[in-house]
């Protein structure tokens, strides 16, 4: 969903009463709310794509280890586009239920990516 920027994604695959929280300061509830902060993401790195290092499932948990990268091309969190290319590392955990994720918390070094952003 995320790489190839498929919102359409989203309405097969997000709960709509979804509950995401994510490290670079999101917190967010509903479906319709991801995809405008997907969109978000999209404008300030067009290229971003998120490489599965590991993923573990049990019951109605998934976990996933995952690289991220991209190049910063448009404003990020009052940053200026720097062209600079990132990457880091994080988890995102995942609630399942009836094939739908409920809730997603996303974990990652902000501090390590406004360090490479030329913020820190």
């Amino acid at each position: 969903m995320w790489n190839q920027w498929r919102f359409d994604l989203a309405d097969e695959i997000v709960a709509p009463g979804l509950v995401f929280r994510g490290s670079l300061g999101v917190h967010l509830e509903g479906r319709e709310a991801l995809k405008s902060y997907m969109h978000l993401v999209r404008a300030a790195f067009p290229d971003s794509h998120n490489r599965i290092d590991q993923l573990v499932s049990e019951v109605d948990t998934v976990v996933a280890r995952l690289t991220y990268s991209g190049t910063h091309a448009g404003a990020f969190q009052g940053i200026p586009p720097t062209q600079r290319r990132i990457e880091y590392a994080g988890v995102a955990i995942f609630r399942v239920e009836s094939s739908l994720i409920h809730s997603g918390w996303v974990l990652g070094d902000p501090y390590g990516l406004r360090r490479q952003l030329g913020a820190e």
